[in-house]
């Protein structure tokens, strides 16, 4: 997933936050009870850690809670603040989009701009929620991609999972206990008490919107009681969400993990994490307040922070499988999936927020050609060829997505193209031998081979696969980077 304001948005900001972060605005201050590692808070008579381990735990905190920080941001924006470009709708209520994403939308990383979106953020406090979907004609893919706070992808709803028939599908958060109701087919639970629900709807083609639109209408979503005809419990209490944006979280990170984790009750995985950062004043279980240690404290901050984004940035770098210059792993996934690999969902999170787990959709990503060197639109024009019979394997349908390198946001461009699909396959150009070219540069390669066309920025690229429901007999891509079907490399265009 993700979107679009005048200036780039916090999760841009968030990625560059290593070489960006600057000294933190308040650290230290009159009211600091703790001013060295051996004095103890005598409200609390508890220690804080040496300035090493705090900076240990603080940097571990990063890792841990850099996913959490960045979903608040895109939840803030989507459902909070009425006033962004980018809000979708309150709580509990869905917003379509009956249209697919462009280079204007910039409040999530990396965006699909193969399906039109509908989004639901759900309030799960006061009682569960109901989501019901339309019958969808056999052909046609789509699916609802439920994700927590932790970024745990704990549920689908859609082609792969349930099918496409009509159905009534529940939704609970981490403190409901209760059998399924009659009506529903299944219970999904949620992690924390606020959740995304993000339906993708496949388009074939610009003239397909309206029948897009007609099943988007079908999408509905109430509260568990109005489902069953019962009076509603009470209303959860009023929450006075922390404003955020890229230049306050170099500033408050921790504040706003602070604020988030008292939603997310921590599993059995997070207990160690937790527990180092309730040492440091992080967290619901926190003896004293972050603000309250020592400058000498404080001032481990900004490096922590610079160093867990290093971990985030060398993990991508050197632990995903390298095929043909592709980069492919599987980051994505439930709560048992990660089993308290925060580096991995860190990772994951980075490389495109909100992704799949690897059996609804595997994504082949690179910034290099076929022997290694950046792509840069500025400098070379590229060649991505598909031989005949050797597309990607999927039941759905499969696509090639162009970023800009430096923000990992769709492009501007003359033609208005920010990807080419299976779908366009009836308007593109084949070689004489049967196999498929296409060409990734700045400017036009031609009338001829115009409909081949993916446009480039002027600088660094970042290119995408989208292979959704990808088959798993051979040939396949599954399981990500050790499949027998593989990507093949970007060309220089000598």
């Amino acid at each position: 997933m993700r979107i679009e304001m005048n200036k780039r948005s916090f999760l841009g900001g968030i990625l560059a936050v290593a070489i960006t972060i600057g000294c933190l605005a308040g650290c230290g201050g009159k009211k600091d009870t703790i001013s060295s590692a051996e004095q103890i808070d005598e409200s609390t008579d508890v220690a804080a850690p040496s300035i090493e381990e705090t900076q240990a735990i603080l940097e571990e905190g990063y890792i841990y809670g850099l996913p959490i920080v960045m979903n608040y941001a895109v939840m803030y924006e989507y459902a909070v603040d009425k006033d962004s470009p980018q809000f979708k709708a309150p709580f509990n209520e869905i917003k379509n989009e009956a249209r697919v994403f462009t280079y204007k939308d910039t409040a999530i990383v990396t965006p699909n701009s193969d399906t039109p979106y509908s989004f639901l953020w759900m309030d799960l406090r006061a009682e569960p929620q109901v989501i019901s979907v339309p019958a969808v004609e056999k052909d046609r893919y789509y699916a609802v991609q439920l994700e927590d706070g932790n970024t745990f992808n704990y549920g689908y709803i859609g082609s792969r999972t349930t099918g496409n028939e009509p159905g009534d599908f529940l939704v609970v958060g981490p403190d409901w206990k209760g059998e399924k109701p009659p009506g529903v087919k299944k219970v999904f639970h949620s992690t924390t008490q606020f959740s995304l629900a993000g339906f993708r709807t496949q388009l074939f083609n610009a003239e397909d919107m309206p029948n897009v639109v007609k099943i988007q209408s079908g999408y509905k979503v109430q509260p568990l009681s109005a489902f069953l005809g019962k009076p509603a419990p009470t209303t959860a209490p009023k929450i006075d969400f922390p404003k955020i944006d890229k230049e306050m979280v170099k500033t408050n990170f921790f504040g706003y993990l602070d604020f988030c984790l008292q939603f997310a009750p921590a599993g059995p995985e997070e207990k160690e994490i937790r527990s180092k950062l309730a040492s440091i004043g992080i967290g619901p279980d926190k003896k004293f307040d972050l603000k309250e240690l020592s400058p000498e404290h404080q001032a481990t901050i900004p490096t922590a922070m610079k160093q867990g984004d290093e971990q985030v940035t060398k993990y991508l770098e050197t632990t995903l499988k390298d095929i043909n210059g592709w980069k492919l792993a599987s980051p994505f996934g439930d709560r048992k999936f990660f089993d308290g690999n925060w580096l991995l969902r860190s990772a994951g999170a980075k490389a495109g927020i909100y992704g799949n787990d690897s059996v609804e959709a595997t994504y082949p990503i690179t910034r290099v050609d076929a022997v290694g060197e950046t792509l840069d639109g500025s400098k070379r024009n590229y060649t991505l060829t598909f031989a005949k019979g050797q597309f990607p394997p999927v039941n759905a349908f499969w696509s090639v997505t162009m970023y800009d390198g430096k923000t990992q946001l769709l492009i501007e461009n003359p033609i208005n193209r920010y990807l080419i699909n299976s779908p366009m396959l009836p308007n593109l150009k084949l070689n004489e031998d049967g196999s498929l070219t296409l060409y990734i540069q700045k400017e036009s390669p031609g009338k001829e081979h115009e409909a081949n066309w993916l446009p480039a920025p002027s600088g660094p690229i970042y290119l995408v696969m989208r292979l959704y429901w990808p088959k798993t007999e051979p040939p396949s891509v599954l399981p990500a980077g050790e499949g027998a079907w593989q990507p093949p490399g970007v060309q220089q265009v000598k």
